[in-house]
């Protein structure tokens, strides 16, 4: 049986500021962690943090622990380091051939 989730191509990468535009912290600001890539997610620092409970081992105490779940990429949006506002991306090729990705509202190189 074929996968259930399509791998989409994203335009946003690891360390980059994104404001999240649906959802319970829906307005908030943060830098992008890690990719889940099979289910088209990205981890983001600070935002949806839940408590997970884990059991003591050798290494770690247990209790309860706060860390970020996963959030689709759709529900975020990039910012602009330039315009400092969420924008979409587009990509343009330079002169000397290499690749670059542009604020839809500023035209300034991301």
């Amino acid at each position: 049986m074929a996968n259930v989730y399509s791998q989409m191509k994203t335009k946003l990468k690891k360390g980059d500021l994104v404001k999240v535009i649906a959802g319970k912290d829906k307005g908030k600001t943060g830098k992008i962690i890690s990719f889940v890539p099979k289910k088209n997610r990205v981890i983001v620092e600070g935002i949806k943090i839940i408590k997970k409970h884990e059991k003591a081992t050798q290494t770690s105490k247990g209790g309860i622990i706060e860390k970020e779940a996963p959030i689709d990429i759709s529900n975020v949006m990039l910012v602009c380091p330039h315009c400092n506002k969420p924008t979409r991306v587009a990509s343009k090729i330079l002169d000397d051939g290499t690749k670059v990705r542009v604020c839809k509202k500023c035209n300034e190189t991301i």
